[in-house]
């Protein structure tokens, strides 16, 4: 179960960079920090409850491994963030190392 927690924190961990992008715009700028704090919030309790069964180390890399790979692929899909061939190879070694983590745990 305390995969499954740490899974759900990485993806949570994704909900707080968009908050902070909503609240770029000066219409939705409490909106948008309101959803930041509530997703760190939620994110950081699902971490806490992963840390109980997963050590520290392994957890927040995979935490935040997950929240930057999706943070980069929202990004492209819905910001028109770059999606070049270092960016991309970037993201795919961050992946790679969570899967190392993983099999290694």
């Amino acid at each position: 179960m305390a995969w499954m927690y740490l899974i759900i924190a990485g993806l949570l961990e994704i909900g707080w960079p968009i908050g902070l992008k909503i609240s770029q715009n000066p219409e939705t700028r409490w909106q948008g920090i309101a959803i930041a704090i509530t997703f760190m919030v939620a994110s950081g309790f699902m971490l806490w409850l992963a840390q109980k069964q997963i050590s520290m180390g392994t957890s927040y890399a995979v935490w935040t491994g997950i929240g930057a790979a999706g943070t980069f692929l929202v990004g492209i899909l819905f910001y028109n963030d770059a999606a070049t061939f270092g960016r991309i190879a970037g993201v795919l070694m961050i992946i790679s190392g969570v899967i190392t983590l993983k099999i290694s745990s």
